[in-house]
């Protein structure tokens, strides 16, 4: 019976020693893992990308209360010209044209991405009847935290716009966007529109990792 009592101390010690390293591993796994308001989020490089990477979006527009058009967006990484490109259905480009472009004053994407972040996006433009139109737009990183969209679930900056459109008549309207960007894919997984006429929606459907 000692014997025994001195077996079930032992093992007690022993489990109560395996408790306090794992609370010491979960502690510090929470410590190490940066708050959101901390996480700074660069552009990709080429070498983040892999060959059959692929990315496909499902598209819906929609304008009071009726589908006027769905539809299917993609990117793979494929070999082009000596290097990596993106093709996107019908035209491939260099995936380094695409990186490290220079950017205006008031940009449409800011890098880095950080929650807090604010910039203000201008941009003038042509209608496809030639009408001068202009674009005004403040934009935050508002949060960062997982998202769910068709192709799972993913941790993401959340990146809103608002602003307005105005044409050289003085015609006005305005416009808020809203953008999902998963650091880990590498892309947008979701896009909502509302321009108070109709609301546009893209969501990642599918992706699959490259070699």
């Amino acid at each position: 019976m000692k014997n025994y009592t001195i077996l079930v101390l032992i093992v007690l010690m022993a489990l109560n020693a395996c408790k306090k390293e794992s609370d010491n591993t979960t502690s510090k796994a929470i410590a190490d893992e940066p708050a959101s308001s901390e996480l700074v989020t660069t552009e990709p490089t080429l070498d983040d990308f892999r060959l059959g990477e692929k990315w496909v979006w499902l598209e819906k527009s929609v304008a009071e209360g009726k589908i006027r058009w769905e539809g299917k967006e993609l990117k793979e990484v494929v070999a082009f010209k000596g290097s990596l490109g993106f093709w996107y259905g019908k035209d491939t480009v260099l995936i380094s044209n695409t990186l490290n472009q220079e950017q205006s004053s008031t940009p449409y994407w800011s890098w880095p991405l950080k929650v807090g972040k604010k910039w203000k996006y201008e941009s003038e433009w042509k209608n496809a009847e030639g009408t001068p139109m202009t674009t005004s737009m403040d934009v935050e990183v508002v949060s960062y935290g997982e998202e769910a969209v068709l192709a799972g679930r993913f941790a993401a900056y959340k990146i809103e716009y608002k602003g307005t459109i105005t044409n050289a008549i003085g015609g006005a309207a305005d416009i808020h966007e809203t953008y999902w960007y998963a650091p880990e894919l590498k892309v947008n997984i979701k896009k909502v529109q509302d321009d108070g006429y109709g609301s546009y929606v893209l969501e990642l459907y599918d992706y699959k990792k490259g070699e």
